[in-house]
């Protein structure tokens, strides 16, 4: 999972916190993959002594499926990997506001001929 995390970090920008609406990477090595989810709530679990929130996430698959993860914020903001039920899981909010090099310009489009002519 670490070489994973590395490498996704090579090719993404993560923002430092996640919030509702911001689209998030998900990392599991079981089984391994790697998805895209929408946040779409955080609330705080008062039962615990620590700062942990259910974070509701959509889950960009076919068809997407909606889970809620209790999670505390280094698990969410992409700042530690972690494990749940002993497997690994890495987690980060993308920051789209990354940009990559120019790609090489389109090539021109090349003349369809119709056999039709224009008169004018």
């Amino acid at each position: 999972m670490e070489q994973i995390v590395t490498e996704l970090r090579k090719i993404m920008k993560f923002k430092e916190t996640a919030m509702e609406g911001d689209v998030v990477i998900i990392a599991m090595d079981n089984p391994e993959s790697i998805v895209y989810g929408l946040v779409t709530g955080f609330e705080r679990d008062t039962s615990r002594k620590d700062e942990w929130y259910h974070v509701t996430l959509q889950l960009l698959l076919m068809p997407p499926q909606e889970v809620t993860w209790t999670l505390r914020v280094p698990q969410f903001s992409g700042e530690e990997i972690f494990t749940m039920g002993g497997d690994k899981r890495f987690i980060a909010p993308i920051d789209f506001s990354f940009t990559h090099p120019p790609l090489a310009p389109m090539p021109e489009p090349m003349e369809k001929k119709t056999g039709l002519r224009l008169v004018k």
